[in-house]
C-alpha cells in the first residue's frame, strides 16, 4: 500500500478559493476506525463553508475536505470488528473524503446497497444520516403527519422527500424553478412549490385544508424562521440543519407558546462516534432494506473528477444543481 496518495488541498481559503490535486501522506487507522480505498465521494454545502475559511474542521478531524464517501476496506484499526478488508462500505465522515484514502469511524460505515454503483452509493451517508436525525430522533415526525422540506432539489431535499414519501407521509415542498419542482413531485412530494411564483405559506395552508404541515426541515433560514412558523400546525415542529438567508430573525414567542410549537435545530458534523452510531444502526434496519429493494435510489445531478473539484464547487455555489454532485476518483 502506498505512504503517499492523491488527495484536494486548500491553496488560499477565503472568499475564492482555489482546490489543487497535490500529494498527501495517507492516514492510519487507530482503534475503531477503517481505512477505506476511496471510489467517490460527494459535495456538500458544509465543503463549500470549509475552503472559504468559513466552517473549520473539527478538532482531531482530517483537513481534506469531504464530508462522505464510497469504498472498499484496506485497512482495519486494531479495535475494528465490524468490517473486513474488501468489503465495500459509503461512509459518513467528519472530513477527508476528497482523497484517494480516508479513515472512517466503523459505526459510521454502512454496506453500499446491492446494485448500487460506487458513484451512487457516495451520495447516500450524509443525507440519510442528516434527513433521519433531524426528523425522526428531533421532530418526531409520526405515521399520518405531513413534513414541508425547504430546498428540495438539493441532495437533502431531494433525499428527505423520496424517504419519507416511501414511508407514507404526505411530503410538500418548495423548489426555485417549475424544472426543479418537477424533480421533486416525481420524487413523490405531493406539493411542490415555486418559491419565486409563489407565498409558500399561503400555498401550504391551501394544500393542508388550513391547517399547516407537522414538521418542517429548512435549510434557509433568515426570513423563513417566522413564516415557517405560521406555516405550521398546532404541535408543529420546526428544526433548522442550515441558515443560509442568516440565524438571526424576530419571532413572537406568544405565537409559539399559544399553539404549542416546537423550535430546534441540529448539526451532524461535531456528534460523537457513539451518536453517528445510533443513528447509522437506525439507518441500517429501517432504510437501508428500502434501497435494498430498489425503492429509494440517490438523484445525481452530475460527477466530476476528483482534480475538477474547483468546477464541482462553482456550480453547487451557483445553485443550479439538483440532487447530489459526485467526484470521482476511478482515473486516479
Amino acid at each position: 500500500m502506498p505512504q503517499m496518495m492523491k488527495a484536494i488541498r486548500i491553496d488560499n481559503p477565503g472568499p475564492l478559493p482555489r482546490l489543487t490535486l497535490a500529494e498527501e501522506q495517507r492516514p492510519k487507522p487507530t482503534g475503531a476506525e477503517i481505512l477505506v480505498k476511496v471510489e467517490a465521494a460527494a459535495l456538500n454545502r458544509a465543503d463549500l463553508l470549509q475552503a472559504q475559511g468559513r466552517y473549520p474542521a473539527p478538532q482531531g478531524a482530517s483537513s481534506i475536505l469531504g464530508l462522505e464517501a464510497a469504498g472498499t476496506v484496506a485497512e482495519l484499526g486494531p479495535d475494528a470488528r465490524e468490517w473486513q478488508r474488501g468489503d465495500r462500505v459509503c461512509v459518513l465522515l467528519a472530513g477527508g473524503g476528497y482523497a484517494q484514502y480516508c479513515l472512517a469511524d466503523e459505526g459510521s460505515a454502512l454496506p453500499v446497497p446491492k446494485d448500487f454503483s460506487m458513484l451512487e452509493a457516495a451520495a447516500l451517508p450524509e443525507a440519510y444520516f442528516t434527513v433521519w436525525t433531524n426528523i425522526i430522533d428531533r421532530a418526531h415526525l409520526a405515521q399520518g403527519e405531513t413534513l414541508l422540506v425547504h430546498g428540495g432539489s438539493s441532495g437533502i431535499g431531494t433525499t428527505a422527500i423520496a424517504l419519507f414519501a416511501a414511508l407514507g407521509h404526505s411530503v410538500l415542498t418548495t423548489a426555485g424553478t417549475d424544472e426543479k419542482c418537477a424533480l421533486c413531485e416525481r420524487l413523490g412530494a405531493s406539493r411542490a412549490i415555486n418559491y419565486n411564483e409563489e407565498d409558500f405559506v399561503r400555498a401550504v395552508k391551501d394544500a393542508t385544508a388550513g391547517k399547516g404541515v407537522d414538521v418542517i426541515l429548512d435549510m434557509v433560514g433568515g426570513a423563513y424562521i417566522a413564516k415557517n412558523l405560521q406555516a405550521l400546525a398546532v404541535n408543529g415542529r420546526l428544526v433548522n440543519i442550515a441558515y443560509q438567508s442568516g440565524s438571526k430573525a424576530e419571532i413572537d414567542f406568544l405565537k409559539v407558546m399559544l399553539r404549542r410549537l416546537t423550535i430546534t435545530g441540529s448539526t451532524l458534523r461535531i456528534r460523537s462516534t457513539a451518536e453517528k452510531r445510533q443513528i447509522r444502526d437506525s439507518l441500517k434496519e429501517r432504510v437501508w432494506p428500502l434501497l435494498e429493494s430498489g425503492r429509494l435510489k440517490p438523484v445525481i445531478d452530475k460527477v466530476f473528477r476528483l482534480q475538477d473539484a474547483g468546477a464541482a464547487h462553482a456550480r453547487m455555489a451557483a445553485g443550479v444543481h439538483a440532487g447530489k454532485i459526485i467526484l470521482s476518483l476511478e482515473d486516479l
